[in-house]
């Protein structure tokens, strides 16, 4: 066993986005390029020498292999310890509590979350701070600063760690310690949750379907659906992690998560249908032929929430990003609970969150998740869905028209156009942050622009300021459209336009979003030229 020092030099595009490094694996595994990303992050945090971290992963191709680099790499650089999920596996949720638990100095998750994986797919490096959650923008600028002077990396030269066997080995001076990733994530679960009621429903005859997607919550899902409440064998489906997931796209949304959709639309569909996403930390809900959307699931959860043990005592606050639409402003309203708007990014909801300001949290992404950890969590909505539905007697479909006919419907729809040519993309957006003063007063497809701006974020914890954060067009009536490139994708710009419009009519509440939202998706396009300055005749994802 050898500690060398590995001359390199810096990497153009290693600035991280809202969720770490996000780029195609064959570039990961590129010569110096995840050792130089990961020696960033050491020097980001001010070295690893006497540390503890936690290190998991998706399981998406070369994430095994990436593990044992980053071990070799925090080993030659005097880091005390690294808690490794079995197989270098563990989904963000768990590996947020096991930060938080084992009061780490943070950790490192391998993942480029619902994107998919594979040899000519993606792979993702993020670094967590010791509260468990994404790192802040002020980590993240040291994290990119320090990619840009790289000039050397230490490393072990050594054979692989055993990453099956559970227990403790050493790398040099540092302790590996392999543990079961799903166990301490299963006991939380347990004591937030009244299980013996779940486990009611689903004895009595409530049938349910969570597809794992070939992804990281399959483990966690058998472990706590199928073997502590009792769902029956085959209640959660494409269960086994696999590096390619399946061959297909682990994003749970009614477009990838089709196979779902279908079950749950067809006959003799069973009562509670879920999914979840590569890493574990997103989420869909289906009842039976009732699609239930990211911004509606937050909201309802945050009007139920007190039916769960452990958010009886009423909650302190909630949040959601900007692009998420104001269905749970109206809970909040009230309900007397204060309601945060924040940019798009987990990371911040986490002063909120520490602060005790909010307790649930979520994005129009299919994130949710509460205090318990500082990320969302996907497998925890499921749970918290189960325990309402348990808690009421209602279905599905009950609970999201009983929510209407109290707080209104936001009738709401992301449209999204992916791999657009940046300079196009760069320009839509130009043109609309020009046209801020004229805009107010025109009207497009019937509906007349009340307000435009560019949303930007004083964070009420720390005083810090984020601008930038998506533009947003206001319509007279309460309708409005986001514009907003996104930081997930690996190849051009995605544009996202986000399009909501309030309806209190009780009649009007059971139309089909597209056709609810027809005269706002009309009135965006005609604003933006979406059309016309990405050659787009449509967005590819409609969710």
């Amino acid at each position: 066993m050898e500690r060398i020092t590995v001359q390199t030099q810096p990497i153009e595009g290693q600035k991280p986005g809202t969720s770490g490094l996000r780029k195609k694996t064959d570039v990961f595994m590129g010569p110096h390029y995840l050792e130089n990303f990961v020696q960033a992050i050491f020097t980001g945090i001010g070295g690893v020498e006497g540390k503890t971290l936690v290190l998991g992963g998706d399981g998406r191709y070369f994430n095994d292999r990436a593990a044992q680099v980053i071990l070799r790499m925090a080993a030659a650089q005097g880091c005390a310890r690294i808690i490794v999920g079995q197989n270098a596996l563990m989904s963000t949720p768990a590996a947020s509590n096991m930060i938080r638990i084992r009061q780490t100095d943070g950790g490192i998750i391998m993942s480029a979350s619902h994107n998919p994986g594979g040899p000519k797919e993606d792979f993702g490096v993020k670094f967590n701070t010791p509260n468990g959650g994404p790192a802040p923008e002020e980590v993240t600028n040291r994290i990119f600063d320090a990619t840009r002077t790289i000039g050397s990396y230490d490393i072990l030269v050594s054979e692989d760690i055993d990453l099956a066997t559970l227990g403790e080995t050493r790398l040099a001076d540092m302790v590996v310690e392999v543990v079961d990733p799903v166990a301490d994530y299963a006991a939380l679960m347990e004591k937030l949750f009244d299980f013996d009621a779940i486990a009611g429903l689903l004895k009595g005859g409530f049938r349910i379907r969570f597809d794992a997607m070939h992804a990281i919550t399959g483990p966690y899902a058998k472990a706590i659906l199928e073997e502590r409440l009792g769902a029956p064998a085959g209640s959660v489906v494409n269960a086994v992690p696999s590096p390619d997931f399946g061959g297909g796209h682990p994003d749970p949304n009614p477009i990838w998560a089709k196979e779902l959709m279908d079950v749950m639309y067809g006959d003799d569909a069973p009562d509670f249908g879920a999914a979840s996403d590569g890493d574990g930390d997103r989420n869909m809900i289906v009842g039976r032929g009732a699609y239930v959307t990211p911004s509606d699931s937050l909201a309802l959860l945050a009007a139920n929430a007190h039916l769960a043990p452990g958010y009886a005592a009423g909650l302190k606050g909630v949040a959601r990003s900007m692009p998420t639409s104001g269905a749970v402003d109206r809970v909040a309203a009230k309900r007397g609970l204060d309601c945060y708007e924040t940019p798009t990014g987990w990371k911040f909801f986490g002063n909120l969150l520490d602060a005790g300001r909010a307790t649930l949290c979520g994005e129009e992404s299919a994130g949710t998740g509460s205090d318990h950890v500082r990320e969302k969590d996907g497998l925890w909505a499921v749970l918290l869905w189960l325990n309402i539905l348990a808690a009421t007697g209602k279905s599905v479909q009950q609970m999201l028209d009983d929510h209407w006919a109290e707080f209104g419907r936001n009738y709401y729809s992301r449209h999204d156009y992916e791999g657009v040519d940046n300079a196009a993309a760069e320009g839509l957006m130009d043109n609309l942050r020009a046209r801020f003063d004229s805009l107010p007063g025109q009207s497009f497809a019937g509906r007349t622009v009340a307000s435009a701006d560019e949303f930007a974020y004083d964070d009420p914890v720390d005083g810090s300021h984020s601008a930038g954060q998506g533009i947003r067009i206001g319509f007279e009536g309460g309708g409005r459209a986001v514009f907003r490139l996104s930081g997930t994708g690996t190849v051009g710009a995605t544009l996202r336009v986000y399009l909501e419009d309030l309806c209190e009519d009780p009649a009007a509440m059971h139309r089909d979003p597209q056709e609810a939202l027809s005269d706002i998706i009309a009135a965006a396009d005609a604003i933006a030229g979406i059309s016309e300055r990405t050659g787009r005749n449509g967005p590819d994802v409609r969710t």
